[in-house]
């Protein structure tokens, strides 16, 4: 492999060699860096000598400035063919990413060129799709858009500039973020290859000779100017015998950054309008539940749920708009309003089912019941910071996780169906949050053009959709039909029948609700007992109980109606 020095002293020789030799015309095809040394004749007689005497002449030459990220596809020209000594490529083709960063030189005309490729789908198997990365150093001849690289070997602990344009660039810093939060990091794929394609440049000149092209300004979305990149990258061995691997093609776009930037401002616009929407929902289910007995139905278990997802949420954004410092304003915004929903509304909400579920402590003095509330502050925080953990340790099992997060309608299921609650939660809330949490995981997994760049998964997305679905529909069920609608009777435990006859009824019985006569003539169904023996009418009791769970009378707890 040609060292670092030794490359940069061929690469400036040819630039030289180049600007003195010049060209009018474009190359008819792209040729290899290997042609021009065994037969010069045949690389370079095509074209016209081009002289300059004054470099100023070079001026009616535009200096594109090709620095950026170029996505595109790796083939083989020659598709039966693709083998290599080093890297199983068990595709034929596959994703490749090309990183240049291009400065001026004292020679004018000519570039000096760093950068990256990477292979993107190098292995074939039902496990792992690999990746592998060679640093790259070339020069760029900006009068006729030629690029002319080398590969560079790096050393096995010598990362790929780290602190330059690559990582500062926020096309590849949400990359990184999505693939350590999403998927297997790509930069641990990329370690345990560099072994391999350390050896591989080692024993093989790796050559890239390529044409830079403008895209036209009607493919162009945005203001920034697009290029093209169209090669042709080789591997002749160093002791002459044969190639380490087949001629590759390469061809790749740079990214539009701009419109780059809009898909992640536009992501943030969506949480933020999701978390709007959320608050709405739950102050509309607040409000439906806001006596003691309201509360007390609806499970604790299923709001810490969601507030543990709004949570991490709002720890991902922020911590997206601390990773991409151009686009921290949005990404805080969106942290900002899933804080709001989960510490102030959610939180709240916590704490008015814990209170409602345990009314026989409510007289207990001040210090018991802030020892009481820190212990659920400290449960709920503790879990939050265990499942972060969790998730760091099996995010290769990131999809199950999701699944398991968003079942959280199926606590307040189980609860409706032991404790027989009628109506606990409002419609709108049961659809709205439905939706509104599926929103996100669908753009993530299902959107093709997500600025994550999370491969879709179609078969993920209809799990997780009808999943919800169901859940959602349970809920409707039971809200309309009753808790317990889709149990069969032989399978329910005895029910407290509270229009059993009133062994008094004999004796003239006043309802202390509403303080007037109960007509023990009519139909049963007009007045109702209590397991404590007291009698009221059926609706005043009714509405009672939709306030406490607690006979009138004597204050003790009633079963549900």
């Amino acid at each position: 492999m040609v060292r670092r020095g030794g490359g940069k002293g061929l690469l400036w020789g040819t630039a030289v060699f180049l600007l003195l030799l010049g060209f009018v015309r474009p190359f008819v095809a792209l040729r290899p860096l290997k042609e021009r040394v065994s037969s010069a004749a045949d690389s370079w007689g095509e074209e016209q000598l081009f002289i300059r005497r004054d470099e100023n002449d070079l001026i009616s030459y535009s200096a594109w400035n090709i620095t950026g990220t170029y996505r595109g596809r790796w083939s083989f020209l020659d598709a039966t063919n693709g083998s290599t000594r080093f890297l199983d490529f068990g595709k034929s083709s596959g994703v490749s990413v090309v990183e240049l960063v291009s400065s001026p030189t004292r020679i004018h005309g000519v570039h000096y060129i760093q950068g990256a490729v990477t292979f993107h789908d190098v292995f074939d198997n039902e496990h792992d799709h690999g990746v592998a990365q060679m640093r790259l150093e070339g020069v760029y001849i900006w009068p006729f858009q030629k690029l002319r690289m080398v590969a560079n070997s790096v050393a096995n602990d010598e990362s790929i500039q780290e602190e330059d344009y690559f990582f500062s660039n926020p096309y590849n810093l949400l990359g990184v973020f999505s693939s350590q939060v999403f998927q297997e990091s790509t930069r641990d794929k990329i370690r345990r290859n560099k072994s391999l394609t350390y050896d591989m440049e080692k024993h093989c000149h790796v050559e890239i000779a390529a044409q830079v092209s403008r895209i036209s300004s009607n493919q162009n979305d945005g203001n920034h100017d697009l290029y093209h990149l169209e090669g042709l990258m080789e591997g002749p061995a160093t002791d002459g015998d044969g190639e380490c691997f087949s001629s590759i093609l390469l061809n790749a776009t740079s990214v539009n950054i701009e419109a780059y930037y809009n898909k992640a401002v536009n992501y943030t616009l969506m949480v933020t309008f999701i978390s709007f929407l959320q608050v709405l929902l739950l102050i509309r289910q607040m409000e439906h539940s806001n006596t003691q007995s309201g509360a007390a139905k609806v499970s604790i278990i299923m709001i810490g749920q969601q507030a543990v997802m709004d949570a991490y949420l709002c720890l991902l954004n922020l911590t997206a708009g601390i990773l991409v410092e151009s686009l921290f304003n949005a990404f805080a915004t969106a942290a900002f309003f899933k804080f709001v929903v989960f510490s102030i509304f959610e939180m709240r909400y916590l704490l008015a089912i814990w209170k409602a579920s345990r009314p026989m402590h409510n007289g207990e003095s001040w210090e018991t019941m802030r020892r009481e509330l820190s212990v659920l502050y400290s449960r709920f925080y503790g879990i939050l910071l265990g499942g972060i953990l969790v998730l760091y340790q099996m995010h290769n099992f990131l999809r199950p996780i999701l699944l398991i997060m968003y079942s959280f309608w199926i606590p307040q299921i189980v609860t409706n169906v032991i404790r027989d609650t009628r109506k606990p939660l409002h419609p709108h809330y049961i659809v709205g949050m439905t939706l509104t949490r599926l929103a996100i995981p669908l753009y993530i997994f299902g959107c093709p053009s997500n600025f994550l760049r999370i491969e879709v998964d179609e078969y993920w997305c209809i799990y997780l959709g009808v999943f919800m679905g169901l859940q959602a529909s349970v809920l409707l069920l039971q809200h309309y039909l009753g808790s317990r609608c889709f149990i069969p009777r032989q399978i329910l435990p005895e029910k407290y029948c509270y229009y059993r006859k009133f062994e008094n009824a004999s004796q003239e019985t006043d309802c202390v609700i509403c303080m007037t006569v109960i007509d023990f003539t009519q139909h049963s169904n007009g007045y109702m007992v209590t397991p404590c023996d007291h009698c009221f009418h059926s609706g005043c009791l009714q509405r009672w109980m939709d306030i406490k769970m607690e006979c009138p009378t004597c204050r003790r707890s009633l079963p549900p109606a």
